[in-house]
């Protein structure tokens, strides 16, 4: 099967398709680093759009998501966002834990796996 790498940069690519699975990398905000939970996870969600789109998939076919919270009293301000975003019946697997992550101002990063 083929392998296909989607956005490459030195250390690691944002999104790899193998067969008809799409593998995303743990994704922050960029744009709104350092701003509201609510406002990193509303970014991290766009760009997860982007990413399985360029991967000829979308949310309603991912399988697992896994989110890291800096601080689990988040979690409702980040859940109030993805409740928004996912869509009824097609909601992922989905674990979230608290993690220290891998810059202050990153407060939440989220990593998905999905079908084609």
């Amino acid at each position: 099967m083929s392998i296909t790498r989607i956005a490459v940069g030195p250390r690691m690519s944002q999104a790899v398709v193998h067969g008809d699975t799409v593998y995303l990398a743990g994704q922050v905000a960029n744009k709104t680093a350092g701003e509201s939970v609510e406002a990193q996870t509303r970014e991290i969600l766009e760009t997860i759009d982007s990413l399985l789109a360029q991967a000829s998939s979308d949310k309603t076919k991912i399988l697992s998501a896994t989110i890291y919270l800096v601080d689990m009293a988040t979690f409702p301000e980040m859940n109030k966002v993805w409740d928004t975003w996912v869509v009824a019946g097609h909601t992922p697997a989905r674990a979230t834990v608290e993690a220290k992550l891998a810059a202050p101002p990153y407060k939440v990063e989220i990593a998905v796996i999905a079908a084609k």
